[in-house]
């Protein structure tokens, strides 16, 4: 190895180097800083304790001299096992290491202390250290990226180079934080306050952002920052048409907040992943939802000139919506993060729905350990995304058929496919459950004498779902009843005298 020798942050160019124009030099240096890293370990050897100032966020392989990071990892080997780092102890692992010009490594490690700064500065040689890092990764990705465009292969098009560069990108923008480590209670007691604040401010008193349903955002006091909603039923239940409604009713009151925090004073900005629907059919019910214009009709033009205005009228209303559909099939988990990332950035997103998680695909690792695995993958990646991006996620999922073969087919957190990664991720689960579903394909003979029976249960039914929350973390369980016009996909709150006894779990 050459000798290490100072050298600035921004590079030069070697000495066999061929003259280059000011604009495009012929040959850059990597961006690095010698001498920080060698302040920053000649301070570490000195005293082991400012170790715990770097260890957060500093690696190894930020180091720009492969020995530099050698040194690191050994120091943070010993400390991490309650040892001393020091040229004596590292002695016995760099024996047989390449000089360093003249100088032995042991030799090289003394002069290291000799020269060794006050250690308060450690930190900001550290973060030099990584910022340096992060740049030389950000050459990289873009050299790939050149690379991979001028060799245009057949199995990578132009849009897959873009998502997998996007992809490095936001991973590299996520790794790219120091990290808060510990806070004070007082700091955290200040947020609640402020959550507190908020929600006496905020219409319907609700910490949470309201759903537009009334009984359910009792139940939960809204959708919670950073938290990962599984919504789940059987096909035909309705959980499409409840998660559309939900959107387009935060969509719909979205009011910008005016304290410059960039949060919402009302409602949100809504990201719909619709993984299964196109957007067309998606906003074919949102339509029909908000002219009250069956979705049927409206797809087979059975609408008569009334009914032709009323849509006119709606779709000039919505379309100024804050609500935005992704309707790419075939996601993976890395490929919606990065999507998420830049649609909060551009767009202040402030919900985000999914329907739904089967659909998505984990990495080829997670594929390879089987289906269970992947669930977990795509489930943990949802809900770290929610907390990094503090928005609420409403995920969709599917229920197993076991639900079928029982008497009361009410769904289960057992229920629930690959359960234990998704109950265990979710912060909320709630299951869309219409009994009337389930009646009407059972319907006996008119001369049979269960006719009566049935009929009266259907009729205590008719137009009504079920929204069981089968687990939250912040609030009770329990069932809330809305009505549904099936007719127009429409999820809404139940007259005073139409409402049931309240069902508890």
């Amino acid at each position: 190895m050459s000798t290490p020798h100072p050298q600035t942050a921004g590079g030069a160019l070697s000495a066999g180097a061929l003259p280059a124009s000011a604009e495009t030099p012929a040959f850059r240096r990597a961006p690095h800083n010698i001498e920080a890293e060698q302040a920053l370990l000649g301070a570490l050897l000195r005293n082991n304790e400012a170790h715990d100032r770097v260890s957060s966020f500093l690696k190894a392989d930020h180091f720009y001299e492969p020995l530099h990071g050698r040194i690191f990892d050994l120091i943070s080997q010993l400390v991490g096992a309650g040892k001393s780092a020091s040229p004596i102890t590292l002695k016995t692992f760099l024996e047989s290491a390449e000089p360093v010009g003249e100088l032995t490594v042991p030799q090289y490690l003394v002069r290291l202390v000799a020269s060794a700064p006050a250690i308060i500065n450690v930190a900001e040689y550290g973060r030099a250290i990584y910022d340096l890092a992060v740049r030389r990764s950000l050459i990289t990705i873009g050299e790939d990226l050149v690379n991979v465009a001028y060799d245009s292969p057949i199995e990578l098009p132009p849009e897959r180079q873009i998502e997998e560069a996007e992809s490095r990108l936001y991973s590299l923008a996520e790794t790219g934080k120091y990290g808060q480590g510990f806070e004070s209670f007082n700091h955290a007691v200040s947020q609640a306050v402020d959550m507190a604040a908020a929600a006496y401010q905020r219409d319907g008193g609700l910490s949470g952002i309201a759903t537009g349903l009334r009984d359910l955002d009792a139940k939960m006091g809204g959708l919670q920052s950073s938290d990962l909603i599984i919504l789940a039923g059987r096909p035909s239940m309705g959980k499409t048409s409840l998660a559309t409604n939900i959107a387009f009713n935060i969509a719909q009151a979205y009011r910008p907040g005016t304290d410059g925090s960039g949060r919402a004073a009302n409602g949100a900005v809504v990201g719909f992943f619709s993984l299964e629907m196109s957007s067309e059919q998606l906003a074919t019910r949102i339509l029909a939802e908000a002219a009250e214009v069956p979705s049927e009709k409206i797809r087979r033009g059975m609408i008569d000139s009334d009914e032709f205005q009323r849509l006119s009228g709606a779709a000039k209303a919505i379309s100024t919506l804050p609500l935005y559909i992704d309707q790419t099939g075939g996601l993976t988990i890395a490929q919606l993060a990065a999507r998420a990332r830049r649609l909060k950035r551009q767009k202040g997103v402030g919900l985000l729905v999914v329907d739904y998680i089967q659909l998505l695909s984990g990495s080829s690792r997670s594929q390879a350990g089987g289906r269970v695995q992947e669930i977990t993958e795509i489930t943990t990646g949802l809900k770290a995304l929610a907390k990094e991006l503090q928005v609420p996620i409403i995920a969709l999922s599917q229920l197993s058929r076991q639900v079928e073969s029982r008497e009361d087919k009410r769904p289960q957190l057992s229920d629930l496919r690959e359960s234990g990664s998704i109950e265990q991720d979710a912060d909320v689960v709630m299951f869309v459950f219409r009994e009337e579903y389930y009646l009407e394909r059972t319907e006996p003979r008119p001369d049979d004498p269960k006719y009566a029976e049935w009929r009266q249960k259907r009729e205590a039914v008719r137009g009504q779902a079920e929204v069981i929350i089968g687990k939250q973390r912040h609030g009770p369980t329990g069932t809330v009843v809305l009505q549904f016009e099936g007719a127009i996909t429409r999820f809404s709150d139940l007259a005073p005298g139409e409402r049931l006894p309240q069902r508890y779990e």
